[in-house]
């Protein structure tokens, strides 16, 4: 009897202290985050990472001692001289990662945090604003297809998952503009007391995306700038700071190489997952397809992202151009099999991925040096990590710094 009054006296005193730390830590949380005078949560299907790094730099162009944490193809805090400071990771990515950063980071110097919303179901968009970030503004990049297996099936149901990490009597930031998800997103903002800014990309310049050494869309500039009317920064040096903004690995880049005799035009697209984002993208490609240019597409399939594969095998077909396609990863026969149903010629399909296990070398040579034109324009799609699409990347690495030793220009700004 007295060793179990023991054990029960020890797992209150432990339930208790457990109470008492983190009530301490929630409330220390609180401090800080009333410390900064804005608090920026960036969500949305595409463009997060961009937008965030874009946000930042805005705001350190205006003197604002700013904060941000993108999460985009790897996780970093990005300082306030606008440098990456990479976050290593020792188990799986959870939203109490932003917390430790606000730790972190956040002193009585800092004007503004900009974080990237890390969470995909909707509880956790929720938790993450609510009880984490609690933004003075919100930004909602656009709604796309995409993670419908915790998202919701429709735009609509997207678009109010997305909606879980508005911020309440706020601001909300989007260049969406489809007049249904609109209606949504004003309907849910109203309900937590927020006003809504539409940003509009047809009011950016030519000459402003021409600024950018990647491929920018102007819906991501568009909301930087109707966030800069909103705290009335003047639009030059808005665009200062966002040219000057490092982008994160996983932004759209023109490359040109010289490679097994053919002048070879290289679009990393693997981050583009989702039909909208696919075909705006090809549309930036077309200045760069002549007459004489053979384009090929890569379609990176993930062993966990099954349905995706499926759908852009459609895409690939009935949205997009390519005279020829290539298959990397995984499903190699449902794709092929979903190519030739859509009436894509079987033999222009080449099967590279992980059923074939090809070496770079088997790679490049069916990839660039088989095709039948001297100019080769080649595009990575649907998802970044698969062995090949990475030995694909460290191949075009190596070649870049040869020839970046000889002198030679590889990179294309794109306007």
């Amino acid at each position: 009897m007295a060793s179990q009054f023991v054990f029960f006296t020890i797992a209150v005193v432990a339930a208790v202290a457990m109470l008492l730390r983190w009530f301490g830590e929630s409330v220390g949380h609180s401090r800080r985050l009333r410390m900064v005078p804005y608090r920026i949560h960036v969500n949305g299907i595409r463009g997060k990472s961009t937008v965030t790094r874009l946000i930042a730099g805005m705001l350190r162009e205006a003197d604002l001692v700013t904060v941000g944490k993108s999460t985009g193809s790897f996780a970093a805090v990005i300082d306030p001289k606008g440098e990456d400071r990479p976050l290593h990771r020792t188990g799986s990515p959870t939203i109490l990662e932003q917390i430790n950063v606000v730790k972190d980071w956040v002193t009585p110097f800092v004007d503004a945090i900009v974080m990237e919303c890390m969470a995909v179901n909707p509880r956790y968009q929720k938790v993450s604003e609510e009880r984490i970030i609690r933004s003075t503004i919100g930004v909602i990049t656009n709604v796309r297809e995409d993670h419908q297996d915790v998202m919701g099936e429709t735009l609509p149901e997207i678009a109010r998952s997305l909606m879980s990490s508005c911020p309440k009597n706020g601001i909300l930031v989007t260049a969406e503009q489809n007049p249904e998800i609109l209606d949504i997103m004003f309907h849910e903002a109203r309900k937590r007391g927020t006003s809504l800014i539409v940003a509009d990309a047809s009011k950016v310049r030519p000459e402003e995306v021409a600024a950018f050494d990647y491929i920018s869309f102007e819906e991501n500039i568009a909301i930087v700038l109707a966030m800069a009317e909103l705290l009335g920064i003047p639009r030059p040096v808005a665009m200062a700071g966002m040219a000057k903004a490092p982008p994160d690995p996983g932004v759209l880049r023109i490359e040109r190489y010289k490679v097994a005799g053919k002048n070879l035009t290289w679009a990393n697209l693997f981050a583009v997952n989702d039909r909208e984002s696919m075909i705006a993208a090809a549309e930036k490609l077309k200045p760069y397809i002549g007459e004489h240019t053979t384009s090929v597409g890569i379609l990176n399939n993930r062993t966990d992202r099954q349905r995706r594969a499926l759908q852009f095998a459609d895409i690939a077909v009935n949205d997009l151009s390519f005279d020829r396609l290539v298959t990397f990863g995984d499903y190699e026969d449902l794709v092929t099999n979903v190519l030739r149903r859509n009436g894509y010629p079987t033999k222009h399909i080449i099967n590279l991925g992980e059923r074939r296990n090809p070496t770079i070398e088997q790679i490049i040579q069916e990839v660039v040096a088989n095709m039948p034109s001297r100019d080769v324009l080649l595009v990575g799609f649907v998802n970044i990590h698969t062995h090949q699409a990475e030995m694909m990347l460290e191949y075009f690495e190596k070649v870049a710094q040869k020839d970046e030793r000889r002198g030679k220009k590889h990179l294309v700004a794109v306007a």
